[in-house]
């Protein structure tokens, strides 16, 4: 592309998430840092038009385009009904909120409980990046995505020729139907074709400090977030507000957003073979039009934690993460590598390295698409947590809801070479309450 290069995409800023073992809540360790939060903010998506710098322009690798790190985001403005927080719009070149890093916690997530109702932050030396950059701008997408789901376009999807259809195996084999899942995956990127991570070094759990002198993402090929599924899954990160307390506001045109994110990914193997295996199985009996419905209300319906009604989602808490405010300020849920590929360019995520596994095994490279991590996001440690690098969302919307409608708490399955536990915890009878993948050793 000459004169013009479209990067990144800027977003967003558990009572029950859990990613870590009874030996690793044993050893951890807590260790505390004066201050507190003053602001919180909700960052704008934004697709990113970036003029080439001649001085300063580096070609990351010869198959994709450098890693573009816009100057400074939009903010969406929102002033939350009885004393809530206040979003501005971001005007000057550099500029961003300000905060104050509150007491730092290593955070363990199996320790933590269900309950129905209820940042100095990355280092200089994690904020160079190979390719210049310039101010963001919305793009037509952007504004076309809050349009009425009927009068948007979508893609043509992946479906024809694709069988879809799920084996008698599959049906009686949970691990089988997953692994399935991972290879009607059509859009999972490719390690060094479409991406490149460095995992830095290994850490114990409870060990301290950072173990990676580097980003976890060194590059993305500038065409990952333009992909129809990919973009929708960005334009609904900025949609919440990241503290587990405050009630959400759900616009006209944020439903816009999530319907017609699951009219777009209904369009794809993955979501196709989970429909057919849950009729197959009489989980559910009804048509393809009532099944995206029962998506939307799956993912995106409100529920309470923290002791506010109307808080959170599935959505919000597994694929953007929330901040606990209870007590010290903790992260949950974040497990997506698009959220954390956006905050890091943002510069709100610090990647820590990566965390050893407990029993002696093949350690973790540039080609692993299953990490177990440690990271800092906004100034608060989320000591241990697993993240899939370079899958769709519709593959793990597809994967975590079939886990959610005939799985259990814990669930090993196959993901391709991968062993993992998909960790399943219920809110009532009708929700999830936190779902994500544990790396089996």
């Amino acid at each position: 592309m000459e004169g013009l290069i479209k990067g990144l995409i800027n977003v967003a800023l558990d009572a029950i998430d859990g990613d870590g073992e009874e030996e690793q809540r044993r050893n951890q360790a807590t260790s505390t840092q004066e201050g507190e939060v003053d602001e919180r903010s909700r960052a704008t998506w934004a697709e990113v038009v970036s003029s080439k710098s001649d001085d300063n322009q580096t070609e990351a690798h010869s198959t994709g385009a450098a890693y573009h790190r816009p100057s400074s985001w939009d903010r969406k403005e929102k002033t939350e009904e009885s004393g809530g927080a206040k979003w501005g719009n971001v005007g000057a070149a550099n500029q961003s909120y300000s905060v104050h890093q509150p007491p730092r916690r290593h955070h363990n997530e199996e320790s933590e409980e269900i309950k129905e109702e209820e940042w100095q932050t990355v280092g200089s030396k994690k904020q160079h990046h190979p390719a210049s950059h310039g101010r963001p701008q919305k793009s037509e997408a952007w504004n076309g995505y809050k349009k009425s789901p009927s009068e948007q376009n979508y893609s043509e999807g992946t479906l024809h020729g694709l069988n879809t259809e799920p084996t008698q195996e599959e049906l009686h084999d949970l691990s089988k139907a997953c692994n399935r899942l991972w290879d009607l995956d059509r859009n999972r990127l490719v390690p060094g074709k479409d991406y490149e991570i460095n995992v830095g070094e290994g850490k114990k759990v409870y060990r301290n400090g950072d173990m990676a002198h580097e980003p976890l993402f060194t590059w993305l090929s500038d065409d990952v977030l333009r992909k129809s599924t990919i973009s929708r899954f960005c334009a609904l990160l900025d949609n919440y507000n990241p503290n587990e307390g405050y009630k959400e506001e759900v616009t006209a045109q944020d439903k816009h957003e999530q319907t017609a994110f699951i009219e777009e990914i209904s369009r794809t193997g993955p979501i196709k073979y989970v429909f057919n295996y849950l009729i197959a199985k009489g989980v559910l009996d009804c048509n393809y039009d009532e099944f995206k419905r029962i998506m939307i209300s799956l993912w995106f319906n409100l529920c309470g934690r923290g002791g506010t009604s109307g808080s959170s989602s599935a959505f919000e808490h597994v694929f953007v993460g929330e901040i606990k405010n209870r007590g010290e300020n903790e992260i949950s849920g974040f497990h997506n590598w698009i959220q954390f590929y956006l905050e890091e360019a943002k510069g709100t995520v610090d990647y820590q390295g990566f965390i050893l596994p407990r029993r002696r095994g093949e350690l973790p490279d540039s080609e692993t698409q299953v990490l177990t991590i440690q990271f800092e996001w906004h100034g608060i440690l989320k000591s241990v947590s697993s993240t899939l690098i370079g899958v769709s969302p519709e593959f793990e919307i597809a994967l975590y809801t079939l886990c959610y409608f005939v799985g259990r708490e814990d669930n090993g399955v196959n993901l391709g070479p991968y062993c993992v536990n998909i960790k399943c915890y219920r809110m009532g009878n009708d929700r999830i309450g936190s779902v994500f993948p544990i790396v089996e050793n």
